[in-house]
């Protein structure tokens, strides 16, 4: 196993702080995989954490003019990883109360005739949408919005860990999101509300 050489990884500092986009390469290809297995380790997501990484090194090469200054290369790119997966699992949190809020606000009853045509309609529209994801991911989605069962509730039902139920969650949002906008799909504001706010 290499050792940390901390004089060499100062000067591959010293060579991107130069504007060195090989020597940035270099950098990003010995720290890349460590860097995404840390942060998967989070996340349980790999594109979510590949997502990070990218955004991790982007910072690095950004502020590549202050580099001169950072005493210990590797404390400080994992210091950068780690405030963005925060930032990540901080986001998630926040759109997982909203989405919970709003769905609980929907459960009222609809007095307008054309709403329960339309919310009827557009219901049908998302549920063929879902229907294209792994029985799986269908089963915690429901498990979350119909059953309103906590994230801790469905993780030992489905034998998964609390934050990959909360990814796989995410992940429904964004395959509905994806869909009903490629296919251009009329859904009611009331059913908005409950599954993207």
């Amino acid at each position: 196993m290499a050792l940390y050489d901390l004089t060499a990884e100062k000067l591959l500092l010293k060579e991107i702080s130069d504007g060195n986009s090989l020597a940035f390469n270099k950098m990003f290809c010995l720290y890349r995989g460590k860097i995404l297995a840390f942060v998967d380790s989070f996340v349980h997501s790999k594109a979510d954490a590949e997502e990070i990484v990218q955004e991790t090194f982007l910072v690095i090469w950004q502020n590549r003019d202050k580099l001169l200054s950072i005493e210990h290369p590797r404390n400080y790119i994992y210091t950068i990883a780690r405030n963005k997966t925060y930032d990540y699992l901080a986001k998630i949190s926040r759109t997982e109360k909203t989405i919970n809020n709003a769905w609980i606000n929907t459960s009222t009853s609809l007095n307008n005739i054309d709403d329960q045509i339309n919310l009827k309609e557009s219901t049908f529209l998302i549920n063929k949408v879902l229907q294209t994801l792994s029985l799986q991911k269908q089963e915690i989605f429901q498990m979350s919005r119909s059953q309103h069962m906590s994230h801790e509730e469905i993780a030992q039902a489905v034998g998964l860990s609390k934050s990959r139920v909360k990814n796989v969650i995410v992940e429904v949002l964004k395959h509905l999101k994806y869909h009903i906008a490629k296919h251009n799909i009329t859904v009611s504001l009331l059913l908005l509300l409950k599954f993207f706010l």
